[in-house]
């Protein structure tokens, strides 16, 4: 147990994509590394870019049953704190979990990219699973290049968004987008899970990463 890590989680806050498709947080994205952060110790505080209730994407809502089971994370998504607002300096590390929403608010939000720069750049933790990895995209180095450049890494690949059958909804297709602003993308099947590893930066694929994710936030803090 190591109460003296503490983890900022930031989340999106946009909630529908179209009148047929609403959209938000992936719940599972949130809620394995959640538990798996507390189970270590980490003070864990949940932001988000408007701050409030997050919008939970209703395709990713647990079972009634699993419900019961992950109440600490239920709980903790409906007061997030708003990211503009949070003094970040405090915390060891951040994790951006997925949902399709991510794609549309953490993109083109200042704070989003200013984090993301700040923390690497003072070797500490960053973490995004799934199309958490949006968040990566604004970031810049100090050189002022895409952060991402020569870097390896993981997102939710083109071939799991068609997949899903949500290519044509998306603003851009993470895994090009980050190819294009240079990253060294590794995709692995569709759906399976797949974990990189870049110095301080930690990225996963798809849901079935979360947990592999959160593990190797742990392993990097201990």
């Amino acid at each position: 147990m190591d109460a003296s890590k503490s983890i900022l989680m930031v989340t999106t806050s946009y909630g529908r994509i179209d009148a047929a498709h609403p959209t938000g947080l992936w719940f599972e994205e949130f809620a394995v590394p959640f538990e798996r952060f507390t189970a270590e110790g980490y003070v864990v505080t949940v932001a988000s870019i408007k701050g409030g209730k997050v919008p939970v994407d209703p395709r990713s809502e647990p079972a009634d049953q699993e419900a019961l089971e992950v109440k600490g994370p239920h709980e903790a998504l409906k007061h997030s704190q708003r990211l503009m607002e949070m003094d970040v300096t405090e915390y060891d590390a951040v994790f951006f979990p997925g949902g399709h929403g991510t794609m549309f608010d953490f993109p083109h939000n200042h704070e989003v990219a200013a984090l993301v720069s700040r923390f690497l750049d003072e070797g500490k933790v960053v973490a995004a699973v799934c199309h958490g990895p949006a968040a990566l995209v604004e970031a810049k180095g100090r050189d002022g290049a895409p952060l991402v450049r020569g870097r390896e890494l993981a997102a939710f690949t083109d071939a799991e968004e068609r997949e899903a059958q949500l290519d044509k909804l998306m603003p851009f297709l993470l895994e090009s987008k980050l190819r294009e602003l240079g990253a060294l993308v590794q995709p692995a099947a569709n759906w399976q899970e797949n974990v990189v590893v870049d110095g301080r930066l930690v990225t996963g694929q798809n849901p079935q990463s979360s947990a592999a994710a959160a593990e190797a936030v742990v392993r990097l803090l201990s």
